[in-house]
């Protein structure tokens, strides 16, 4: 016992390594395929950006083009949709399912998000999950039917089923405001019984997990500890830089079971390195991590190997998702401002920052002329700090 304790206390612990705000900027941009020459599209390309950001966000505001092309457009040269299309319906190499929001995701990912398919319908005990949970009860009869539905005329829109048999209508101020059939093919969705299969424009086509997955797609089933390690591992490599508050934040939002356990444990064995992050000569709050994998990578880039370049982001991209991330590692107070009235917007009603090489430097109002085909620029803001020139 003596001398295992001595042991103990006699190892070196290394202290972490400190890297200036910029470099940790340049590994945020590099890991989110910002930096550097981007690949020609084709199908392969854009699995491999998918691959390194990990998922994609779905939103159905397309004022130039719907988000995810937004997203791939800025990481693929001469983005072509089709190439998606093909992943998403032919290949099935990615499906459509919750991330940090709605997004598209990896299919080889499927034992994460399954293990969230499996919470779904658990009591945790909030209000939300009370309200759904006893929704769906009162509704059984539609769940079996809006199935058996389903199973018969799959791919199917879901204006195409019937809600007939509806025993309590869902109540809501929103756009779900007694749409049943709608809420209850979310739930479904949510909770792996149904996935969508294709698309009509923006309406999705829904069939049954079976007939969307792909038989060779893995299914584990994992713990809570198994599939904290998996998401920790993505999320991490997919900011490059974060903290514990940031990695919570990205990727399975706020599906981190076990974050604390799982960050000392890849701590202690390498996994993730942590790392002190200044600026203006002071430590940025928050203790930070690395991936062991991107190390070398951050080497170059604090060698000066680092290939910048500009481009537009959407409001949705995985870069800046996390608002507060981005604030306090670029400097980017960013809100969307499609809710605002007209009159009180500052940068307009779907703004995009435009980022160059390691900074933000103005904010794009646009609007497409579809007619003409033309993108049209009905503002342009600097960002703080950055100077214009005429």
């Amino acid at each position: 016992m003596g001398h295992r304790h001595e042991a103990r206390l006699t190892r070196v612990t290394r202290a972490p390594r400190t890297i200036d705000r910029t470099t940790a900027r340049r590994l945020a941009i590099t890991v989110q395929r910002l930096a550097g020459t981007p690949p020609r599209s084709s199908p392969n390309a854009v699995l491999g950006v998918i691959r390194s950001i990990r998922c994609v966000q779905l939103d159905p505001i397309s004022v130039v083009a719907r988000s995810p092309l937004l997203v791939l457009g800025s990481r693929v040269a001469g983005f072509d949709p089709k190439h998606l299309d093909r992943l998403l319906w032919r290949d099935h190499s990615v499906y459509e399912y919750w991330a940090h929001a709605a997004s598209v995701v990896l299919t080889e990912d499927h034992p994460i998000h399954a293990w969230y398919m499996r919470q779904y319908l658990r009591d945790d005990g909030s209000a939300w999950n009370r309200r759904r949970l006893d929704w769906m009860a009162a509704n059984a009869k539609l769940k079996r039917s809006v199935l058996a539905q389903v199973r018969r005329d799959g791919p199917v829109l879901a204006r195409r089923i019937s809600g007939g048999l509806t025993g309590e209508s869902w109540r809501s101020s929103g756009w779900t405001n007694e749409r049943n059939v709608d809420r209850m093919l979310g739930f479904l969705w949510a909770s792996g019984r149904v996935m969508v299969a294709g698309r009509e424009g923006i309406q999705k086509r829904w069939d049954l997990t079976e007939r969307v997955l792909p038989a060779d797609a893995p299914r584990e089933r994992l713990s809570d500890l198994e599939v904290t390690r998996r998401a920790v591992d993505r999320s991490l490599r997919g900011l490059g830089v974060g903290t514990a508050k940031h990695i919570k934040s990205h990727f399975t939002r706020d599906r981190y079971p076990e974050l604390n356990r799982v960050l000392a444990e890849f701590e202690r064995t390498g996994r993730v390195e942590r790392v002190v992050v200044e600026h203006d000569g002071a430590p940025m709050p928050g203790t930070w991590y690395v991936h062991g994998d991107d190390m070398p990578l951050l080497e170059r880039i604090e060698r000066g190997r680092w290939e910048p370049r500009a481009t537009m982001l959407s409001p949705f991209d995985n870069l800046i998702a996390d608002r507060a991330r981005a604030e306090l590692l670029f400097d980017l107070s960013y809100r969307m401002e499609i809710y605002v009235p007209k009159a009180k917007r500052r940068y307009g009603y779907y703004s995009m920052p435009v980022l160059d090489g390691d900074r933000f430097v103005a904010r794009v109002d646009p609007a497409m002329d579809r007619a003409n085909g033309r993108l049209l620029v009905r503002a342009v803001h600097a960002e703080p700090g950055v100077r214009t020139t005429r």
